[in-house]
């Protein structure tokens, strides 16, 4: 067929353009594999537009096919190369393949333009590629491309997912006029709050309010999880206040993050009248809920909940299982944890790592385990969580021999510990009495995993050192602390003191305590205990009469698990 004139070509191909617009969705590669042909054989193909528009509307089914029409295009301007870019980026497993492209598109010599980069510089974060997200930042400031907005907002969300928060601060505070829109301080708010720098999202979302600034409703969703505690509750009215006044009261998300904050701050009365006053209502709405009773250490009302949520057939996922099964490990509730169980089960979601993870812990805690250990071999995929979870359940129930040797299994596999695994392996040499073994552990912390131990791990080689009576070891560990050491660590300490009878040593330590302010009970019980046994009793009466005085009580402990 002889090719059409220049001016019936065009409209040809605009019209075609039209039809692939038309047809195109995910599930439409057969409507559309007929437009393409038709269009090659009137040579209409090869036209911007219609190369384009086919490249965007067959992607969504077949990336490999949107290639070859975009190799096949005999010109390929910016758009064109945008349009692939962001078809591969949107891919979560393509990332890498859109990076790939656009160093081909600035090897082919053309130009990005202010579209490329909010496409390029999130799939350099994706893919943890800084250097050349650097690189990228290099060439958007090159193409005089660094004070668009939207090409600056996505340098300081690309710097940030990388932690990298010193150079989103430096590119933020770099714009000026125009470039620093909502969009760019939408993007510091909600990178400091992933990076939990919450006092700097309060500290510049107040800036922006000062400046006129007018948020939208992603700058307060942003925002929002920055406040938590009691002490935020009023900061947090008053964000409620701008959604009311903004005229965003009835955005679901808004609402869902508003009655998250308030159960973060304490005020569950407000967060309970926000979700019964929705109309409507998300399987988010529910979850928050259920997730703030948990989180929050109302673990019946959770659980009460998520049998409201059945009864009123609302629906649930992973993550309502995930709540509850963790209100059930927190209170003891075995039956109910079994319950879920079964309930995920003949649902199928038992297959998903974060309900298996949860329900390894849930067993652990009520002191079932072999059902954790059964749950813990059924897993396909396990991260450092449910490791974590098996060694602390063994440790935690005296199996000590068997919690060391899962955590040899675990480091064989290649799984990374975390400070939870930690506490779990100190607990168990302290236990077993492996006091050598524990303090190699102990060093590797930092040695091997260039990790600082915490407040817990201290706690742990104290008490451990105590118990074999290493009580200079333990003293010499407690001086070389990097942090301030807590009541659990110098408790663990006069513990060991009391339990080998050195007396002279707790009460230098003791002295030292009493003068700095302490006035926790725990440290007087103790003293006035080991004078009594040592038959100073005018010393043990002392102790005691400065308990009465300062009316300190001791709290009593108790089981959670219901047999």
């Amino acid at each position: 067929m002889p090719a059409l004139p220049s001016p019936a070509a065009a409209a040809v191909a605009h019209r075609y353009t039209r039809l692939i617009t038309a047809a195109s969705s995910p599930a439409s590669l057969r409507a559309l594999l007929p437009i393409h042909a038709r269009a090659v054989v009137l040579g209409v193909s090869g036209n911007p537009a219609f190369a384009t528009s086919l490249v965007a509307a067959v992607a969504p089914a077949s990336l490999a096919y949107a290639r070859r029409v975009f190799d096949a295009a005999p010109e390929r301007d910016a758009y064109m190369w945008n349009t692939l870019l962001r078809a591969h980026a949107h891919s979560q497993s393509h990332a890498a393949d859109a990076l790939a492209l656009y160093k081909r598109m600035r090897a082919a010599g053309v130009a990005p333009d202010h579209y490329t980069y909010p496409i390029v510089l999130p799939a350099c974060a994706a893919v943890r590629a800084p250097r050349l997200g650097r690189a990228a930042h290099g060439d958007a400031v090159r193409f005089a491309l660094v004070g668009d907005g939207f090409v600056r907002s996505s340098l300081i969300a690309m710097y940030f997912q990388e932690g990298d928060v010193a150079d989103a601060e430096r590119v933020f505070w770099e714009s000026h006029g125009s470039s620093r829109t909502v969009v760019s301080w939408t993007a510091m708010v909600a990178g400091y709050a992933q990076n939990c720098f919450f006092g700097e999202a309060v500290a510049l979302f107040g800036r922006m309010i000062a400046k006129g600034v007018r948020p939208n409703e992603i700058t307060l969703i942003s925002f929002l999880p920055c406040l938590q505690g009691q002490d935020w509750l009023d900061a947090g009215e008053m964000v409620h206040g701008f959604v009311i006044k903004l005229g965003f009261d009835a955005n679901i998300p808004l609402v869902n993050a508003l009655i998250a904050m308030y159960g973060k701050c304490g005020s569950f009365a407000m967060a309970e009248a926000l979700f019964e006053g929705m109309t409507v209502r998300s399987l988010v709405s529910w979850n928050t809920m259920v997730a703030m009773y948990e989180q929050r250490g109302c673990a019946v009302e959770a659980i009460k909940f998520f049998r409201r949520m059945l009864i009123e057939k609302v629906g649930f996922d992973c993550v309502t299982l995930v709540s509850v099964l963790s209100a059930c490990a927190r209170s003891g509730a075995l039956d109910t944890g079994r319950w879920v169980h079964e309930f995920a089960r003949n649902h199928g979601l038992d297959s998903d790592a974060r309900v298996g993870n949860v329900l390894v812990d849930m067993y652990a805690k009520c002191g079932e385990i072999a059902k954790a250990r059964e749950v813990f071999d059924c897993l396909h995929v396990r991260s450092v969580v449910p490791w974590s979870a098996m060694i602390g359940a063994y440790a935690n129930h005296g199996e000590s021999a068997e919690a060391l040797k899962l955590f040899s299994v675990m480091k064989s596999e290649g799984v990374m510990p975390n400070s939870i695994t930690f506490t779990a392996v100190l607990v168990a040499c302290g236990h077993s009495g492996l006091v050598d073994e524990g303090l190699k552990h102990f060093n590797s912390i930092l040695t091997d995993y260039q990790m600082s131990p915490t407040l817990e791990h201290y706690a742990c080689m104290v008490d451990m050192l105590g118990r074999a009576g290493r009580l200079v070891e333990a003293y010499e560990i407690i001086r070389g602390m990097l942090m301030r050491p807590d009541k659990c660590v110098w408790g663990a300490f006069l513990g060991g003191c009391r339990l080998h009878g050195n007396l002279e040593l707790a009460e230098f330590v003791a002295k030292d305590l009493f003068r700095s302010g302490s006035s926790d009970v725990t440290f007087y019980v103790l003293m006035s205990n080991m004078y009594f046994e040592a038959g100073m009793l005018e010393d043990a009466e002392r102790m005691r009469l400065a308990i009465k005085e300062m009316e300190l009580k001791k709290t009593a402990g108790r089981s959670a698990v219901n047999q």
